[in-house]
């Protein structure tokens, strides 16, 4: 009798296009298609950005308040927080990406030069009215590069430029900062405790720092680039003039655009590797010890994928127990290949032919299941032939 497989289906969201549920749910239903009797567990993560906030909220039974915030372009959006379940402190957890995302700044409108965080401020005061206790809050999938200057704004912290009059919001306008004023700061904010879950390996400035490496993303050409660099390098000079905190190479200072710098500097924030806080909520170890296979995915598979994305610190996990891992990606880019030193096995795109970037987004759900049902395919192939090579191993 044939043992039955068990195959770990354990993905992030595909940036603006699936989030990690609808990504576990897709990669399942090809799975099945390809092996009907495989025991399939989904485990769809986060790491901060999209969809943090609702899976937590699902994981310990928690519940979901809609809320209407700034968002990064100036206009009101639709948003929301939650608070955890479980014992311990009232805790509310908050995603970034919800208040100031990526897929909040329309295409034509993308500058990170002018674009906020103010809604993530409005985010906090909000959690704060429900007398939280905790405030844990997730960086990724940001569309700003403020280096969260909007939300210590919307949270009554003053950043003054040369007529001591409050600087606009935007990346910009840190060049014009000369100095900042905590003495307005919502004093609720003394009595809770903030933790971040964050990209560790970002930092806010110098060669490495976050306006080089991810405001191209947003948008940013490579003068706005420059320009986003020198001012958020004002930014922490005043800082640490006016605060006494040095932010330029903390660990996890460049998060989100320099939101982890902010949190840390302006709220006292606690900066923590997003997987040891993401984790304390899954008991992932539990099922790869069980699995035969573990099937990944990201909306893209790249250089930077070893620094803390979600594919890598799956495979560091599944190395332990000697899993396989294979990565599905929407693209797959430049250094790819760095990733079989990190414990992926395999990888592959799951956009099947050349298409529009639209296409690419509106199907797909329906390309993840088809890639995932041709990688099952190939997969059973190769354990046949290993039979078969055994058997003939065995008949000499």
């Amino acid at each position: 009798m044939q043992q039955q497989l068990t195959i770990v289906v354990a993905p992030s969201g595909f940036k603006e296009s699936m989030s990690a549920q609808e990504a576990a749910r897709s990669i399942a239903e090809g799975v099945r298609a390809a092996t009907p009797h495989a025991r399939v567990i989904e485990l769809p993560l986060v790491d901060g950005g999209e969809g943090f906030t609702e899976t937590l909220v699902e994981v310990t039974g928690g519940r979901l308040y809609p809320v209407t915030v700034t968002g990064p372009v100036g206009l009101p959006v639709r948003s929301h927080f939650g608070i955890l379940g479980g014992r311990g402190p009232k805790t509310a957890v908050i995603e970034m990406a919800a208040a100031a995302g990526l897929r909040l700044v329309p295409r034509t409108q993308r500058n990170p030069l002018t674009t906020t965080t103010y809604g993530v401020g409005e985010l906090i005061r909000a959690a704060l009215d429900m007398g939280v206790k905790r405030i844990l809050l997730g960086c990724g999938d940001s569309g700003t590069n403020d280096g969260g200057a909007g939300m210590a704004q919307a949270l009554g912290v003053r950043l003054l430029d040369a007529d001591d009059l409050p600087i606009g919001w935007g990346g910009s306008e840190l060049m014009r900062l000369v100095s900042i004023d905590c003495s307005g700061r919502d004093p609720r904010l003394g009595k809770v405790r903030i933790d971040v879950a964050c990209n560790i390996h970002n930092v806010l400035c110098g060669p490495r720092g976050v306006a080089r490496v991810f405001g191209p993303q947003k948008g940013a050409s490579p003068e706005t680039v420059e320009t986003l660099a020198r001012a958020l390098d004002n930014y922490a000079s005043v800082i640490v003039s006016d605060l006494g905190i040095d932010v330029r190479l903390m660990p996890g200072g460049g998060a989100s655009g320099g939101l982890g710098a902010g949190l840390h500097a302006l709220l006292g924030a606690r900066l923590h590797p997003r997987y040891d806080i993401v984790m304390q909520y899954y008991d992932i170890d539990r099922y790869l010890r069980q699995a035969d296979l573990v099937i990944t995915a990201e909306g893209g598979i790249d250089f930077q994928t070893p620094y803390g994305k979600i594919p890598a610190e799956v495979a560091r996990r599944a190395q332990a127990y000697n899993v396989p891992v294979i990565a599905l990606a929407g693209t797959v880019g430049q250094g790819a290949r760095d990733n079989y030193a990190h414990g992926i096995t395999a990888f592959t795109s799951v956009v099947p032919r050349p298409c529009t970037l639209e296409e690419a987004f509106t199907r797909a759900a329906e390309f993840t299941a088809a890639c995932a049902e041709n990688v099952m395919q190939m997969v059973l192939a190769g354990m046949r032939l290993d039979r078969r090579l055994a058997g003939a191993v065995a008949g000499d």
